[in-house]
């Protein structure tokens, strides 16, 4: 009983811990593919820790909704992190239907930050909060297929039972849609954490910017809720990912739970990479981009056995 609540624990300490070395990683390997040495990995902590020893400054536009909405933000990330499993060990609250609940803490992440974007009176963060809400719209429904096909494959509304290895589901065979899901997931880990093709996270151009635009009026420890909340999103999206990759071969506990930890490094490494050879899509090139994850995801959920 102990270690059946120790390991989600852990996981979820290790998770908060661990977060922000992924922005971290993938600055340092786009400094090296420009042939400089780049700031420290560890540089996303010093910038949290800095943010969170300055004060915010508030704009006399603003109401208590642009005041609360990073520690919502924030606050939802956490929750939906306790929901999170990695691999047999279980997430720290589990029960059937945690899956819809977790997706729609994602959900309200997005919504709050919109509404704080827009309740700042400014041309250039509504004009965010707009882009941001209509690409959420292709996003979300490929998110979704990826999320059905695993529902379909499992047969199970909890996130902690879609986690388990092959090795304790029956020893699922090889499914074909993997890939297919794999590739939706990744692409729209780029897009849901604001990443190159689909946004740049390094900009400083208003009018080329998503997400960033969005939080131009946030300061000091306000602007460390949201970068910290950024960090848990994209984390438990490349676990996901990398569990998605995994999920075909029959596996034992550990050696699952170690190759996903090891396919989480590779694909922020890849995310680097992908970020360095390729330079950010027109935004009327991004829908067609998420269109195109939709129809793989699509395919993925009608093959899935």
């Amino acid at each position: 009983m102990k270690s059946a609540i120790l390991w989600p624990v852990l996981f979820y300490l290790v998770s908060l811990i661990a977060a922000p070395l992924l922005p971290g990683m993938i600055s340092k390997i786009k400094a090296l593919f420009a042939g400089r040495e780049g700031q420290p990995i560890l540089q996303p902590y010093y910038d949290l820790f800095r943010l969170w020893k300055k004060g915010a400054v508030y704009s006399r536009t603003t109401s208590a909704l642009f005041y609360i909405a990073p520690l919502i933000t924030m606050a939802a990330m956490l929750a939906a992190l306790a929901l999170f499993p990695v691999s047999a060990f279980g997430a720290l609250l589990s029960f059937q239907g945690d899956l819809i609940l977790f997706v729609y803490l994602f959900g309200l992440a997005r919504f709050v930050s919109i509404l704080a974007s827009i309740d700042t009176g400014s041309s250039f963060c509504g004009m965010g909060a707009s882009r941001e809400a209509t690409f959420s719209i292709f996003n979300e429904l490929a998110f979704f297929l990826v999320l059905a096909t695993l529902v379909k494959q499992t047969g199970s509304l909890s996130l902690s039972e879609m986690a388990l290895p092959p090795s304790i589901t029956d020893g699922a065979s090889f499914n074909s849609a993997m890939p297919l899901l794999f590739v939706t997931l990744f692409i729209v880990l780029l897009a849901e954490n604001y990443r190159i093709p689909v946004d740049d996270p390094t900009t400083h151009l208003e009018l080329t910017m998503i997400h960033e635009v969005m939080v131009l009026d946030h300061s000091g420890p306000d602007l460390a809720f949201i970068l910290y909340g950024a960090s848990l999103k994209m984390w438990m999206m490349v676990i996901l990912a990398s569990s998605v990759l995994l999920s075909p071969w029959t596996l034992s506990i550990w050696a699952h739970v170690s190759l996903v930890f090891v396919l989480t490094l590779t694909l922020s490494l890849l995310i680097g990479i992908i970020e360095s050879v390729m330079a950010r899509f027109r935004l009327i090139k991004i829908p067609q981009f998420l269109v195109g994850a939709t129809i793989l995801g699509l395919i993925g959920y009608i093959i899935t056995r």
